[in-house]
């Protein structure tokens, strides 16, 4: 089959969106995605013609190059990459140079330090189901991940740990948690995701506000809907704030995938959570605190048209 060299007219009004992103990061509301390449975007966030080789649509290419195009409507981006690994310097330098300098990042902090156990899965190898020496080695995430990111921490927003729902009991994880947040360098901001309910607990609130680190509003499979979250008024642990809209509550992740790729259109609205983000964005208006909100692909199907559907209400 062969594919058209240039996108058909697309509805999606890519520059008022940007506009209007814009004047929201004026008032210090962020709001960009999680991850850019994705090719079901193409057309409406990028230009499939910006990408050609020899006549013909390069994905190498497009995923090279794709996130300066992005950076052209959304002011920010969470980079999920980084989970998975910790970059090279070589590579930090080339992804800060391939989207101008106003762009900015929110990293998630990689697994290697944030996974008590690691799952079993076939990806892990001889380490699946083994207990991680590094987990929550304030040293390791210095020497490798912080250290390395030192020169571009202008560019950066909140440093994510994601803990997913496969770790220690509350109080024994909040005992670890405290001495890690308190050994880590004033240089960046930092931000919690838990993944389970059960850790929604006071002491896990009042362990993120003594060391100015925020709880990320997530919503997930096995979290209380993002409104919920947002009526716990001691959720609210810092002068900033940070949201992922990853997936509908009760919904698996590979059921998401499979309902959604190749994410170029929405399949399942999700006003409540929808309303959750424009409240949000209200709330942090009104208090002149700094807002960065992420919403995922895996949400409703398309992420570009949610935020747009966010924003224009």
């Amino acid at each position: 089959m062969t594919l058209p060299l240039f996108d058909p007219p697309s509805s999606f009004d890519r520059a008022s969106l940007a506009q209007r992103l814009q004047e929201l990061r004026g008032e210090n509301i962020w709001i960009g995605t999680s991850s850019w390449k994705y090719e079901g975007w193409l057309g409406q966030i990028y230009s499939r013609e910006r990408y050609l080789s020899r006549g013909r649509f390069s994905l190498k290419r497009f995923e090279a190059e794709c996130l300066a195009e992005y950076a052209e409507t959304f002011p920010i981006v969470c980079g999920d990459f980084s989970f998975y690994q910790f970059p090279s310097a070589d590579y930090w330098r080339k992804l800060f140079t391939s989207a101008p300098p106003s762009l900015r990042f929110s990293l998630k902090v990689p697994e290697e330090v944030t996974c008590e156990v690691f799952p079993k899965h076939p990806r892990y190898g001889p380490r699946a189901g083994v207990r991680n020496p590094a987990y929550l080695d304030a040293d390791a995430l210095c020497a490798l991940f912080l250290e390395p990111l030192a020169p571009y921490a202008a560019q950066l927003a909140p440093l994510i740990f994601e803990f997913g729902s496969r770790i220690a009991p509350p109080f024994e994880f909040l005992d670890r948690l405290d001495p890690f947040l308190e050994a880590l360098p004033g240089t960046f901001q930092y931000a919690v995701e838990v993944r389970n309910r059960d850790f929604l607990v006071p002491r896990y609130f009042e362990s993120l506000r003594a060391h100015r680190a925020a709880h990320v509003f997530n919503a997930w499979t096995r979290m209380p809907a993002l409104g919920e979250q947002m009526a716990i008024s001691a959720a609210f642990t810092a002068d900033f704030t940070v949201t992922r809209a990853l997936l509908r509550s009760g919904r698996a992740y590979e059921d998401a995938v499979a309902m959604f790729n190749p994410y170029d259109q929405i399949r399942d609205e999700n006003p409540d959570a929808r309303e959750s983000l424009r409240a949000l964005i209200r709330r942090m208006r009104e208090e002149r605190r700094a807002a960065y909100i992420y919403v995922n692909n895996r949400l409703e199907g398309n992420a570009p048209d949610t935020i747009r559907a966010v924003v224009d209400s």
